[in-house]
C-alpha cells in the first residue's frame, strides 16, 4: 500500500468536508474548494477524518493513490489555515522591508526585486534576530 495514501487526513474543527459521487468537497474560514477524483477512487469520511481508497493494486493505482491523497490534504489545508510561505534570508548585506503590503528584497543584484502579493496578506515578525560575532 501506498505510505503517503493510506495516511489519514485530520479535519479540523472549522473545515466541513463532504463526497458527492466523484467530487471532494471542502469548506472552511478560508474559502469553498472541490476536486473531481480519478475514476475509481472513493474517499471515506468519518470521525474527523478523510481516508482515499484505491480500486486496485497495480503500480499506475498506487501511484495516483498518493497524488490523490495529497490533493485531497491540500485542499483541506488551503480552506482551513490557507498558505503560507516562510521566507528566511541569511548572510551579510541582504535585507528585506515590508511596506504597505510590498516586500522590496536586497539580496545581491544590481537592483532591488519588488514583490507586491495579489490578494494576499504579508505578515512581518515583531522582533528581528541579529547576529553579532567574530569569526
Amino acid at each position: 500500500m501506498s505510505r503517503i495514501g493510506r495516511l489519514p487526513i485530520h479535519l479540523d474543527k472549522t473545515v466541513k468536508a463532504s463526497v458527492a459521487g466523484d467530487t471532494v468537497k471542502a469548506e472552511g474560514p478560508k474559502g469553498k474548494l472541490e476536486l473531481k477524483l480519478h475514476p475509481g477512487f472513493s474517499v471515506e469520511i468519518t470521525d474527523g477524518q478523510i481516508v482515499v481508497k484505491r480500486p486496485g493494486d497495480s503500480g499506475k493505482e498506487r501511484s495516483i493513490h498518493g497524488l490523490m491523497r495529497k490533493l485531497v490534504a491540500n485542499m483541506v489545508e488551503g480552506v482551513g489555515k490557507g498558505f503560507t510561505r516562510v521566507l528566511e534570508i541569511n548572510g551579510v548585506g541582504y535585507r528585506a522591508e515590508a511596506k504597505a503590503q510590498q516586500v522590496n528584497l536586497t539580496l545581491g543584484y544590481s537592483h532591488p526585486i519588488r514583490f507586491e502579493p495579489v490578494g494576499d496578506t504579508v505578515d512581518w515578525p515583531s522582533e528581528t534576530r541579529e547576529r553579532s560575532g567574530r569569526c
